[in-house]
C-alpha cells in the first residue's frame, strides 16, 4: 500500500509539473516577424500563430494581398524586439517545420485574438484548436 501512496504521488507530481509547463508557456523574444501571422523568435525558429490567418505579404505564389501590409507592419509594431509568452497546442509543429502558437504579451494580451479583434485577420478553423472560443467568441 505505501509503495502505491509514493507511486501516485510521484505521478500526480509529474502531471502536475507538465500541466504547468503547458499553461505557464515558454518566454522569447520576437526577433523578426515575416508577415501578420509569422513571426521568427529568439530561437531562430519560425512561429505560426495558431486559429489566425492574415492576408499574404511574402507567398511566393502569390501576390499581396490586399490589406497584407497592414497586418504585417501591425504585428511588427506590437512584436518586434518583444519579450513574449509562446504556448502550444497540441500540434507544436505544422508540415512546414514551423511551430504552431499562441503569442501572449507581458501584459497578458492575448495577440492571436488581438489580430482578429483589430481587423487584422480572420479567425482561420479549418483545424480544431484549444483556444478556438477564445479566438472566435467574440470577432464572428
Amino acid at each position: 500500500m505505501h509503495k502505491k501512496h509514493l507511486y501516485l504521488i510521484r505521478l500526480l507530481v509529474i502531471i502536475t509539473v507538465c500541466i504547468s509547463v503547458v499553461i505557464a508557456g515558454e518566454w522569447t523574444k520576437v526577433t523578426r516577424v515575416i508577415d501578420g501571422d509569422t513571426i521568427v523568435i529568439g530561437s531562430g525558429k519560425k512561429v505560426r500563430l495558431i486559429g489566425v490567418d492574415t492576408p499574404e505579404t511574402v507567398h511566393p505564389n502569390k501576390p499581396v494581398e490586399y490589406f497584407g501590409k497592414q497586418a504585417s507592419t501591425f504585428t511588427k509594431k506590437m512584436l518586434t524586439g518583444k519579450r513574449i509568452r509562446l504556448e502550444f497546442d497540441q500540434n507544436k509543429a505544422d508540415k512546414y517545420g514551423r511551430l504552431l502558437g499562441y503569442v501572449f504579451l507581458e501584459d497578458g494580451t492575448f495577440f492571436n485574438a488581438e489580430l482578429i479583434k483589430q481587423g487584422y485577420a480572420y479567425a482561420y478553423t479549418k483545424y480544431p484548436f484549444r483556444q478556438a472560443y477564445i479566438v472566435t467568441s467574440n470577432f464572428i
